[in-house]
């Protein structure tokens, strides 16, 4: 089975977002510019965090590992994509096919662990300050980031497992610009529908679990401060809101691709795009137009530049 495997189908075909090669041409240019950026704005994050003593804090040691997420789940997926862009044929290799759905899921499931790890970090510093810092140590806060890898490495792992071995013999086109697991195993030379509930099954009781805890632990966290302060629901909407719009965008598509019973194309070809391609472009921007230690770091970053430029 291995064999044929390995012999009949050794590459993919993308149909990619769309037919029409105008189309294709124009959407080049703005995908290349969406990817810049995305790049950018995360790795600057990453940076300041590793150049500036003003943000060795555990937030900001969560916020640079998220950027790092981000910055490779878009990798995975958005330059192959582009590449494509510009190719009649739009191959992967079968191995280039299991890499990809092996890193989406690695990124994307530790990504979901890290963002429940940053809303206990804010329940530690709004509902217990006095304890932060002994709470939200730097050795805790690198436990909690590698038990985040480390899940996501599961999940990564248990998803390639139930497909890897599967017999594909026939068509070969994904519906798709990547290699999603639901489009993939429909191509397979067996009945794959109980499959399908398991892969599904796996992927939404993470997202559905996490997503879960996220909503408890803010909502506990508005309810506690609404306790304790006139003002303290709106003072930690404005804490919290930065988290919650990125747990949104980040969740959302998740949830509706592996728990939605109905598959329309156009609608899956988004919500792809916005999951690997918008989301980790909007994270970046969203902490930094909302966080004052993150533009003052810029401004001290660009200071610094200036200064040497003029000593220079």
């Amino acid at each position: 089975m291995e064999e044929a495997n390995q012999s009949v189908v050794s590459e993919f075909i993308f149909r990619g977002l769309c037919n029409s090669r105008e189309v294709q041409n124009f959407l080049l240019l703005p995908f290349s510019m969406l990817y810049l950026m995305t790049v950018v704005g995360n790795l600057l994050v990453v940076f300041l965090f590793i150049t500036d003593p003003h943000l060795h804090s555990p937030m900001y040691f969560l916020l640079a590992n998220l950027s790092f997420v981000d910055f490779c789940v878009s990798s995975v997926t958005t330059p192959k994509l582009i590449i494509d862009f510009l190719k009649e044929n739009k191959t992967i290799s079968f191995d280039g096919c299991m890499s990809q759905i092996l890193c989406v899921h690695f990124f994307g499931g530790s990504e979901m662990v890290l963002l429940v790890t940053m809303a206990y970090d804010r329940y530690v510093a709004i509902c217990k300050p006095l304890h932060y810092s002994s709470i939200m140590d730097r050795q805790k806060c690198i436990w909690l980031v590698l038990v985040s890898w480390a899940i996501g490495f599961v999940h990564a792992m248990s998803q390639l497992a139930m497909i890897l071995d599967l017999p594909f013999c026939g068509p070969r086109t994904v519906d798709s610009f990547f290699c999603d697991i639901p489009l993939v195993i429909k191509l397979a030379c067996m009945d794959t529908h109980t499959l399908g509930i398991l892969i599904n099954a796996d992927s939404g009781v993470l997202a559905t679990t996490c997503f879960i805890i996220l909503l408890i632990s803010y909502t506990y966290i508005l309810v506690t401060v609404r306790l304790h302060s006139k003002n303290g629901a709106s003072k930690a909407l404005s804490t919290c809101t930065a988290h919650i719009t990125v747990v949104l965008l980040f969740f959302g598509p998740c949830i509706f691709i592996y728990l939605w019973p109905l598959s329309i194309t156009w609608v899956d070809k988004f919500l792809a795009v916005f999951y690997t391609v918008i989301t980790p472009l909007l994270n970046p921007a969203i902490y930094t137009l909302r966080n004052k230690d993150i533009r003052n770091a810029i401004k001290r970053l660009i200071s610094q530049h200036m200064d040497s430029k003029d000593n220079f």
